[in-house]
């Protein structure tokens, strides 16, 4: 598992954007809607290009919590499909299992879907799958573990769905503690305030 030695909350305020999707940093932000440290408060430094693209790409790796090499090789094997290469990296990421958890409402979190994915509290398509980085495909079918159904965090997490999932690539069946990964996302469908562009022209450099 990747370890952010920066203090999340640190980062959340510099990116200005609860980039973990924790609701307690939503808090955080508008208690402290300014950058962190000494000087936090006052005028932002204006970014080089280089500048603005590496901070893109910062913020995409620590959403998704991957590594340095992780992100590259992502980004590497997102450059050898068909389409567009930014597309196509934000859809490896989506697709990871870590992010579905979290995106079917079973997981407050990223960080949080990849502990519990971790520590073996789901299946796909009725087997046990440890493997955060684990590639779901359309038509698998994600559930809860039945020993862990009545976990807090699971059950915290999604009290907090409100109505339908608002995301079409995905279904959920609440009751059952199952989701359904239906399609790969659009561009579009994923939700994201991120400019994947600028970390193509990063690494096209």
């Amino acid at each position: 598992m990747a370890k952010i030695k920066t203090a999340k909350g640190k980062l959340v305020r510099k990116f200005g954007e609860n980039i973990f999707g924790n609701p307690k940093y939503d808090r955080l932000l508008t208690r402290k809607p300014y950058a962190p440290g000494q000087h936090g408060q006052g005028r932002r430094s204006k970014l080089s290009n280089y500048g603005i693209q590496l901070q893109e790409k910062q913020k995409i790796k620590f959403m998704y919590g991957l590594l340095e090499k992780q992100f590259r090789l992502n980004f590497q094997k997102a450059d050898k499909m068909k389409g567009e290469t930014g597309t196509n990296m934000l859809q490896l990421l989506e697709c990871r299992l870590d992010n579905v958890v979290y995106r079917l409402g079973f997981a407050p979190s990223r960080p949080s879907g990849r502990q519990l994915v971790s520590h073996k509290h789901f299946l796909v398509n009725n087997k046990v799958v440890n493997i955060p980085s684990f590639i779901v495909k359309p038509g698998d079918v994600i559930e809860v573990r039945s020993k862990s159904k009545k976990m807090d965090i699971i059950l915290e997490s999604m009290r907090r769905i409100k109505g339908d999932m608002d995301l079409p690539w995905l279904g959920l069946d609440k009751a059952k503690m199952r989701g359904t990964f239906t399609a790969v996302p659009d561009r579009d469908e994923m939700q994201l305030t991120v400019n994947e562009q600028l970390v193509v022209e990063l690494y096209s450099k």
